[in-house]
């Protein structure tokens, strides 16, 4: 199963040209001094993909901005090859997708100053089961590569047979070695034998730390904390990988993207954009094209960031630079708003009598004495660059934060309060806060107000009830603004935050299948509506079936799962026949029901084979529902899991 120096220095490493070393010889691997940046297919298309397609992105790369970034690969994935070899036992590009073939979409890319990436698994088959593996076909496979003009091999991991992932790797290695191109390795191997430790003797440049992102919250942070401790093996000629980006592909917020985008920066993690380039938004443009947090990622001294401080749903990393500054990135993983702070000290800054402070997102600049603090939303963060300075008595070290609920209702009125603290460096003379909502939405009384005189270790607040006009979308958006005077000058700190926006469902009894999701997180795969869990791609599941009883509608999901639904108090109950669906030959999971938090109905563990358990809860005055699926105690492998039949009365 596939899961699935200074400002010289800083602006030259923005571009590929900058960082990359003297042209290797053709017997050479291609040069790394910095992680890779491109695009891949996967997160966004799967095997949706042709090559008017690739050239589109290609196109797209270059109209954006992002080649001009450094962004470079342009990278096929899964599903580009006919199902059988040739009857010489080659690779036969798709003869519908790729009619043109291989070759003449590389030399498409290499026109436009790109670079041409492609796809196969160390396996039988690839992990879509559309193509051939490379198994015992490396060296035929690898020359092919080179003389369609291939720049870049990721190679998976699934249909292995069995066989050492070690030898598996190295003899693609070795063959990669022998075609007289360089073609960047990229092993997915999914950290199953740790990689990290072997990945450079088997020849490859960069190798899978984890299983497959989903574009999900939950995903990104389990992936981040896999990254801890890893940060020994990454550096100029091999890179730790912990899988694509998923900005822009509609599943988190942006908050939640700049988050993701961050940390993977400060990881020199290689900037794989999984998107759809030809029609991004400009909050995504201005995520991928940040040119301060591009440095960070293609810094020449190729250190990897490092967790500094866990506090639960905070935390604080830092990376040195090559230049002695160093990188923070602030962190709160929690739903709810946060302040988060940390000192020069303990990430690392040298000794001074102050710290000249950038922040990555806005591009301004503040001094410190030596503390860095913020006010973050629910799963937001700050990335501030630290260098030693000798002003520190005019840090602003007032924050502004922005409270507002995880969800609304598209009928009912919410509750949002900015809040300034002065922590004592620089009290707040006076100043006007701003409140600014979505489009739909009208708070109640003056959206801009004066703030007072707020003493050294105080705080102030202001909270406005916010109504429904007309909104529309699927979410609303909240943003605040503070402008006030200090001792020093004036100054200005923003706050902005997203919530869902959710309906509660119709009166009557309806399948929950049709339901509107709030959360919908899975273990893999997406959650399905009406079929089994099936494989990666949305709507590939099959008839529910458990215990070899078949049922036509529910979801399917596969463990550690989540669904959350809004009910806003208006539903009476909820049933469902729980149980693992047949489709695999084993899997064993724990079904739970929770209102509001509370257990309201659980099954113990339910096994493949076993007939479904009839799962009743009593819903009144709950206000979000959560299903729950977790793993059985045995590991995840197979646990596909159904609420068959899965209803709701309102």
């Amino acid at each position: 199963m596939r899961r699935l120096a200074g400002a010289l220095v800083a602006a030259c490493t923005l571009t590929a040209l900058c960082a990359v070393p003297a042209a290797a010889t053709e017997s050479q691997p291609p040069p790394v001094s910095t992680p890779p940046m491109g695009w891949n297919s996967w997160n966004k298309f799967g095997c949706d993909i042709n090559e008017q397609l690739i050239r589109e992105t290609a196109d797209a790369m270059v109209s954006s901005g992002m080649k001009a970034a450094g962004y470079q690969y342009v990278n096929v994935d899964d599903c580009w090859a006919e199902k059988n070899r040739t009857p010489d036992g080659k690779y036969e590009p798709h003869r519908t997708r790729f009619p043109s073939g291989i070759k003449a979409l590389a030399d498409y890319v290499h026109g436009k100053g790109l670079k041409l990436g492609i796809y196969t698994s160390a396996g039988t088959e690839t992990c879509a089961r559309t193509m051939p593996g490379s198994l015992d076909h490396e060296d035929a496979d690898a020359q092919t590569f080179a003389d369609w003009g291939v720049d870049y091999l990721k190679y998976d991991n699934c249909n292995n047979q069995g066989r050492p992932a070690l030898e598996r790797y190295t003899k693609m290695g070795e063959a990669l070695k022998k075609v007289g191109r360089p073609i960047l390795y990229a092993l997915c191997e999914w950290g199953q034998n740790k990689p990290w430790e072997w990945g450079k003797n088997a020849g490859a440049q960069l190798w899978r730390t984890t299983g497959d992102i989903s574009d999900t919250w939950k995903s990104m942070t389990d992936i981040i904390d896999q990254q801890v401790g890893l940060e020994a093996y990454s550096g100029p000629g091999g890179w730790n990988d912990p899988d694509m980006l998923e900005v822009g592909n509609s599943g988190m917020t942006d908050t939640e993207y700049r988050s993701h985008f961050a940390l993977w920066s400060l990881l020199n993690a290689p900037l794989l954009a999984g998107n759809d380039l030809r029609s991004m938004s400009e909050a995504t443009k201005k995520i991928l094209l940040n040119k301060d947090l591009l440095a960070v990622n293609q810094d020449w001294g190729g250190k990897q960031g490092h967790k500094v401080r866990d506090d639960g749903d905070t935390e604080v990393w830092a990376k040195p630079m090559s230049d002695g500054s160093k990188v923070v990135v602030l962190f709160n993983r929690g739903g709810a708003p946060a302040t988060v702070s940390t000192t020069a000290g303990e990430i690392g800054a040298p000794a001074a009598s102050g710290y000249r402070v950038r922040d990555l997102w806005t591009g301004g600049e503040t001094e410190s004495a030596g503390t860095l603090r913020a006010g973050l939303p629910g799963h937001g963060s700050a990335t501030f660059r630290v260098w030693p300075s000798n002003r520190p008595d005019v840090a602003p070290h007032t924050t502004l934060s922005l409270q507002s609920p995880g969800y609304v209702a598209i009928d009912k009125p919410f509750t949002t309060t900015l809040k300034v603290f002065n922590d004592g460096r620089t009290p707040v003379r006076s100043g006007t806060v701003k409140l600014t909502v979505g489009a739909g939405w009208k708070p109640d009384g003056r959206t801009e107000v004066r703030v007072p005189a707020v003493a050294p270790g105080k705080s102030w607040e202001q909270s406005w009830t916010v109504r429904p006009s007309s909104p529309s979308g699927d979410r609303v958006d909240v943003s605040g603004r503070i402008d006030y005077r200090t001792s020093s000058g004036t100054r200005t700190l923003t706050a902005s935050g997203s919530a869902p926006l959710v309906k509660a469902p119709a009166a009557g009894t309806s399948a929950l299948s049709k339901a509107a999701f709030m959360i919908a997180e899975n273990g893999y795969g997406p959650v399905e509506r009406g079929t089994s869990n099936g494989e990666s791609d949305a709507g590939d599941g099959r008839r529910m079936s458990i215990g070899g009883v078949t049922y036509d509608d529910g979801l399917g999901v596969h463990a550690t799962s989540k669904v959350r639904i809004y009910l806003g108090g208006g539903c009476s109950s909820f049933a469902s026949s729980a149980g693992v669906d047949d489709e695999k030959a084993g899997g064993s999971v724990a079904f739970e029901v929770l209102g509001d938090g509370k257990r309201l109905a659980n099954t113990g563990v339910l096994r493949r084979g076993q007939a479904a358990q009839q799962l009743s809860a009593p819903l009144s005055g709950v206000q979000v529902l959560d299903l729950v699926v977790t793993d059985g105690g045995d590991g995840v492998d197979s646990d596909h899991a159904d609420w068959a039949g899965a209803s709701l009365t309102c």
